[in-house]
């Protein structure tokens, strides 16, 4: 079959009503979803999964993608507005989003986000489309001792978002991959740091420790301190962003949009690794750098163009391999199963009118994307606008229902108030809360193909070396730490000259 003759395949799959409707509502769904603390993309596509069933499969999967690109955006709003991620690729949102919307600027970083979504979006589907064959084959190379090279060079870059001091940065980080380890050790079934209790042994609850380490302590704050806090309101200011701010962080944007493709498209990243590595490059090659973290607009953009460049990227190994990019793909992977089909390289032969009418339908979700998105703004803008003695107690209700509805579990909503004053106790000392996050995401991924990798080879570290791809993130890590050192001595340096 020719392209064309795919092309016109997948139109007349997706060019009708439904499926454009199954996608708008897919893409509203998880921009609400997302922009609610507590709830996330993940929680969206597993609550929407269900009601796909009855379904045809293009418009199952069709609204289960739309509720995926909706809540990575929506994950945002409140991340700029209240400082509490809708979703865990929206923690490095947070660190200038806040402080924007601190300065009367929420519209504008909340216009930015979007600018930048919608734009990485398009880059990452258009990704898939284009090099979905090579990036498909080239993950494929990809066993545990790449695997792990590759993480340990994402561990290395969390200094560069660690503020100031690159010690708290390395104690908030060795802090997250020591809870990393808590639960039943996956090779040889063994328990770890559980204490006898059977609720530990799956780990701690992701969305409890991402809610617990960025929502409770801001509501902590407010009770220790409650009057710098009273009646206290945050205007939205001007929420147009001009075309020379689009213009001056559009090569951050792009950088960070080819970072997405990239992690997205190997099997089990993420959206956080991607969002944190691209605002860590764009901090880095900045001209703006000391104001990162105090309000920078290009940190919004960058943060949120790494988030959704993943995206796309995330269906590369699904659809060329049958290998979920994410979670969310592989719950996505249970409806094309329900639908009996199977994705990999089989479905390129058989099912080709589906991926072409899955590629037009990611085509158009980045355009719906962009008018719901701005609708929502103006939508849930207004929770800037809440005093915090009536916004927070409300936020602390959806934090423990969306924590307690993750597995209805009341020992999650314990785990979260517990992070939560971990958090606090991190906030009132200056240490940050991004390089914690990042190591408890990569924690498990680090130790689990780190021994894989031994059992392979019988305990011997050679195979960390062992090809090109293990050598090129060697040599990445490398030059990272030479990076941070000099930044540090750097920075040290300054200090000694001020004082």
């Amino acid at each position: 079959m020719s392209l064309m003759d795919s092309i016109l395949a997948g139109l007349s799959l997706v060019g009708n009503f439904e499926a454009f409707f199954a996608l708008f509502a897919g893409v509203a769904i998880g921009t609400i979803a997302g922009a609610i603390p507590g709830m996330s993309a993940t929680m969206a596509v597993a609550l929407t999964l269900p009601f796909t069933f009855s379904m045809q499969p293009i418009i199952a999967i069709l609204l289960l993608l739309g509720v995926y690109k909706g809540g990575i955006f929506g994950g945002s709003i409140p991340a700029i507005l209240i400082k509490t991620p809708g979703t865990p690729a929206s923690s490095a949102t947070v660190l200038d989003g806040y402080p924007l919307a601190e300065k009367g600027q929420a519209g504008k970083a909340l216009g930015m986000a979007l600018w930048a979504s919608c734009t990485a979006d398009l880059i990452s589907n258009l990704a898939l489309i284009l090099f979905a064959g090579w990036l498909a084959s080239f993950a494929l190379n990809f066993g545990p001792p790449e695997f792990f090279t590759l993480i340990l060079f994402s561990l290395t870059i969390i200094a560069g978002v660690s503020g100031a001091s690159l010690l708290r940065g390395a104690l908030s980080a060795m802090l997250g991959l020591l809870l990393a380890t808590v639960g039943l050790d996956l090779v040889y079934g063994t328990n770890r740091f559980t204490f006898g209790d059977p609720s530990m042994m799956g780990g701690l609850n992701f969305i409890a420790v991402l809610i617990g380490l960025f929502a409770i302590p801001e509501v902590l704050a407010m009770v220790w301190d409650p009057k710098p806090h009273k009646g206290q309101t945050r205007s939205l200011g001007d929420n147009k962003v001009t075309f020379g701010e689009y213009k001056r962080c559009f090569k951050s944007i792009v950088r960070g949009s080819f970072i997405g493709v990239f992690l997205g498209s190997i099997p089990g990243i993420g959206a956080a690794p991607s969002a944190f590595l691209s605002y860590s490059e764009a901090r880095r090659k900045s001209p703006n750098r000391d104001n990162f973290g105090k309000g920078e607009l290009e940190g919004v953009a960058a943060s949120e163009a790494g988030n959704n460049g993943v995206a796309g990227a995330t269906l590369i190994p699904l659809l060329a391999l049958g290998v979920p990019g994410d979670v969310i793909t592989a719950i996505i992977i249970g409806a094309f199963m329900v639908h009996g089909l199977q994705p990999g390289p089989m479905m390129f032969i058989l099912n080709v009118d589906i991926i072409y009418g899955l590629f037009i339908g990611l085509i158009v979700s980045s355009v719906f994307l962009f008018f719901i998105g701005s609708v929502a703004i103006r939508g849930f803008k207004y929770v800037a606008d809440i005093p915090r003695g009536v916004l927070f107690p409300g936020v602390l209700v959806l934090c423990v229902y969306g924590v307690f509805a993750v597995n209805n579990n009341i020992f999650d909503v314990g785990v979260m108030f517990v992070m939560g004053w971990v958090g606090f106790v991190m906030l009132r000392n200056d240490i940050p809360a991004a390089p914690f996050l990042i190591a408890f995401i990569l924690g498990p991924l680090l130790e689990d193909n780190f021994r894989q990798a031994m059992l392979m080879s019988g305990s011997s570290p050679t195979i960390l070396f062992r090809g090109p791809i293990t050598w090129f993130f060697w040599g990445l890590t490398v030059l990272t730490v030479i990076a941070i050192i000099r930044a540090g001595i750097r920075a040290t340096r300054t200090l000694k000259r001020r004082a």
